[in-house]
């Protein structure tokens, strides 16, 4: 049998997909005791207790000074930061992606220059945005959705060029007018598309929530990152990098799940 026709069932697929994290943790164990066998103070690789034992502290001591557990303040502090950039990046992105798409005015009038806009590193303007915006919310949630935005616009506007002609022709002989074709035509053919894109925007979109996070905030899972490197707090950062993960597993999870349920016809597609 050629390896391109075995079909796994799913606890092979389960087992399977298990298997890289367990090597990861295996092998990063392995060299933390080597670490800390050639030398017991070391603080670079913490024994994996150890990192459980901090993440058992974070997740449920308060601070001494606040009384606040910092942990879960700083988790609220960059999710709300995270899903309004996102938000409103997904939904700038969603009508000028019918627009640019859908009408040729349009799209000769921006497709352009959306595209010369999306070459510039995001990460350039933060002290733009820091300057214009202040050192606030403000900045952070702007670099948020002018890292992803362009992305969003692009992706959104190919695949409305990609629905089938015929559909619009049809609609068109209908007597349908241009606000209905885009409303009840197209709209639901890229609204799984926005769903995947959301998904792969996720990603660009925790790096500048982070690096935001690390250079001006009170508060935010970066922020605690970049505070505690200063002290080799191994054992706090890891549990944050960890932490962060699972919130974007999760989240992706989540807009997986919706477009399955959602758009089942489109799954294939996806």
């Amino acid at each position: 049998m050629r390896i391109i026709n075995i079909r796994l069932g799913r606890p092979a697929v389960v087992t399977l997909a298990l298997l890289p994290f367990i090597a990861a943790l295996i092998v990063y164990a392995v060299a933390s005791d080597i670490r800390l066998t050639a030398n017991p103070a070391d603080r670079l690789l913490p024994a994996p207790g150890t990192v459980l034992t901090t993440a058992g502290q974070l997740l449920s001591e308060p601070d001494r000074r606040s009384g606040d557990i910092l942990f879960w303040q700083d988790t609220w502090a960059s999710l709300q930061r995270l899903l309004l950039g996102v938000g409103i990046s997904a939904t700038i992105g969603l009508i000028f992606g019918l627009l640019i798409g859908l009408i040729p005015v349009a799209r000769a009038l921006l497709a352009q220059f959306v595209a010369v806009v999306s070459m510039i590193p995001p990460l350039a303007l933060l002290p733009i945005l820091f300057i214009v915006f202040g050192l606030g919310e403000l900045s952070k949630v702007v670099l948020i959705v002018i890292g992803t935005l362009p992305f969003l616009i692009r992706d959104l506007s190919q695949r409305v060029l990609e629905v089938p002609q015929e559909l619009v022709v049809k609609a068109q002989t209908l007597g349908a007018s241009t606000w209905v074709i885009a409303i009840r035509v197209v709209l639901p053919q890229m609204m799984p598309r926005l769903i995947q894109a959301v998904r792969l925007s996720l990603g660009p979109a925790w790096l500048f929530l982070i690096a935001a996070e690390a250079i001006a905030a009170d508060a935010g899972l970066g922020y605690r990152i970049f505070l505690v490197r200063r002290y080799l707090a191994m054992d706090v950062i890891l549990t944050y990098v960890i932490w962060i993960t699972l919130l974007a597993f999760v989240m992706d999870w989540g807009l997986r799940t919706l477009s399955r349920k959602a758009f089942p016809w489109a799954e294939a597609g996806l």
